[in-house]
């Protein structure tokens, strides 16, 4: 079970730190609205993180009957949150980072930009069918999936809101700031075209 457990370990560490909309999320906020707001952000993520693939688990039979027609409103429902994160981003006026703590984006942004995120249901229903189906005790195995998912989101999303967190020493100046955000924004929204490539 050892060597199982460091298999689902390392596939949920890459699909956690590989670019994707929740991690530039995490890097904006944490430049944006602080540490603390960040650290929201990455526990909302993970959370609903493990709540998919939990949730993929138990119901992966009945999903994959329905999932062309589940996948293809997930994507647009998905694709307008994040362009629609993607603007906010990109024209929020620059503030000094003491006021821009104020800021109400972590934890319902974090969930609700995972659970809204394709990514995040194809690669947990991925693992599942690496790591789960097939094993002698199917419940085990999701629930420690589910675990091991958790805590690698923790650490993946957790180094983009390091990266902001570092970044955010260096953006004072209302300028860099705002060409801060106009990259993320741009960026958040790229990641949303590659989607749908």
């Amino acid at each position: 079970m050892g060597s199982v457990i460091l298999a689902m370990a390392t596939f949920a560490f890459v699909g956690a730190v590989t670019p994707g909309p929740v991690n530039i999320l995490a890097t904006s906020t944490a430049v944006n609205a602080g540490v603390k707001e960040a650290a929201k952000h990455v526990l909302g993520a993970s959370l609903a993180y493990a709540f998919v693939v939990y949730l993929s688990g138990n119901v992966m039979q009945g999903l994959l009957h329905v999932l062309p027609k589940l996948e293809g409103i997930m994507q647009v429902s998905g694709s307008l949150y994040l362009f629609y994160l993607a603007y906010k981003i990109f024209t929020a006026p620059a503030a000094s980072m003491a006021a821009s703590h104020t800021a109400r984006s972590g934890l319902w942004t974090g969930s609700l930009t995972q659970l809204l995120n394709p990514k995040a249901w194809l690669v947990a229903m991925s693992g599942i069918s690496l790591f789960v189906f097939g094993r002698g005790d199917e419940n085990l195995y999701l629930l420690i999936f589910t675990s091991v998912s958790l805590v690698l989101c923790l650490i993946g999303v957790g180094v983009w809101a390091v990266l902001g967190t570092v970044l955010a020493s260096r953006l004072e100046n209302p300028r860099q700031q705002r060409q801060f955000n106009r990259v993320m924004g741009v960026l958040l929204a790229v990641s949303v075209l590659m989607i749908w490539t």
